[in-house]
């Protein structure tokens, strides 16, 4: 059993799904609405104790065969109060919480064959790597987590763990997971993707996206309508609408490039200075920067890394200094 939500009109509501065996693949089954506040199912009767509404155990019981009662309390686990989470963390799961396996759930637990995006997921939210090249070599260790679980429950699982996120890496995460780097020929592509050309980047993924929405092996066990499905819309957002974060690749390099030069000394001085010399980097007037946006700013970064970076015949120099104008302007910059 695992916990699903869903948004409707605006609204999030939570179910109680189960994945179950269907011939050769894995379905996923509705057992309970919970509505938008399952934590009005959780009864406390004093003290820490608590337990869940009679209603919700009484119907598991009928659906599921694999119903217990600590699959229960982890799905509610995170609707308890605050102090009742507190006290009760150190007793977690001890003293025979883990329940006996079914024989056929023991049959169920040999090796799958994970999907590579599963697998680029799991990988890239465990290490943060961009360049996956070595995830064929990775011990299947790592993905026990993704076993048995129906396209519904990885689904519901990726988008738990995608919440822990920042911001500044969503779109990272997406140029990784779709494996947009194996289009591009450039030493960049596998640290530093906000230096390629964005409008090859964005048309890959497009293509990418369409493929993954129409590949059966992926989708196996779920019904889909031909439209994009509504799992892959939330990376289509997270492409769109965020911004490469900072690359350490990038600051690494720079970082270098000082420390080689002992007689360097980072740029400094007032915002007009900075501003003359931004406007002969990047070659525009000094007014038409001050009123740039981040987002416009970002793009015409990446339009001069793409001339200047040394992978493609330019000058080292000139792209650090590139790199530092872009870097100091983006702290003046409030949206």
């Amino acid at each position: 059993m695992y916990l699903a939500l869903k948004t409707i009109k605006g609204k999030t509501r939570y179910y109680i799904r189960e994945s179950y065996k269907d011939g050769d693949c894995l379905r996923s089954r509705d057992l309970f609405d919970l509505g938008t506040d399952p934590a009005g199912y959780i009864i406390y009767p004093g003290g820490n104790a608590f337990y869940i509404d009679e209603t919700v155990s009484d119907r598991l019981r009928t659906l599921s065969q694999d119903y217990s009662v600590d699959d229960l309390d982890d799905i509610f686990w995170c609707f308890l109060k605050p102090e009742i989470r507190v006290a009760l963390e150190p007793y977690r799961h001890m003293g025979g919480t883990s329940r006996k396996r079914t024989g056929k759930e023991k049959e169920e637990k040999r090796q799958n064959e994970f999907h590579v995006f599963d697998k680029r997921r799991a990988h890239y939210l465990r290490f943060g790597h961009i360049d996956q090249g070595k995830i064929g070599r990775l011990s299947s260790k790592l993905f026990n987590k993704l076993k048995n679980k129906s396209r519904d429950e990885l689904e519901q699982y990726f988008m738990e763990m995608e919440r822990d996120l920042d911001r500044s890496e969503f779109k990272t995460y997406v140029y990784v997971i779709f494996d947009l780097q194996k289009y591009f020929t450039e030493l960049i592509a596998k640290s530093m993707p906000e230096g390629l050309n964005p409008n090859k980047v964005d048309q890959y993924f497009l293509e990418e996206i369409c493929w993954l929405n129409s590949d059966r092996d992926f989708w196996s066990g779920m019904d889909t309508e031909g439209k994009l499905h509504e799992y892959l819309i939330r990376y289509v957002v997270m492409f769109f609408d965020s911004e490469y974060g900072g690359s350490s690749f990038l600051d690494d390099y720079i970082r270098d490039y000082m420390d080689s030069k002992r007689r360097y000394v980072p740029p400094r001085g007032s915002t007009s200075v900075i501003l003359d010399e931004a406007s002969t980097i990047f070659g525009v007037k000094k007014d038409v920067l001050r009123k740039m946006s981040k987002k416009s700013l970002t793009r015409i970064y990446r339009q001069m890394a793409q001339k200047l970076h040394p992978d493609k015949g330019g000058e080292k120099e000139k792209f650090v200094k590139l790199s530092e104008a872009y870097h100091e302007l983006l702290k003046s910059k409030t949206s």
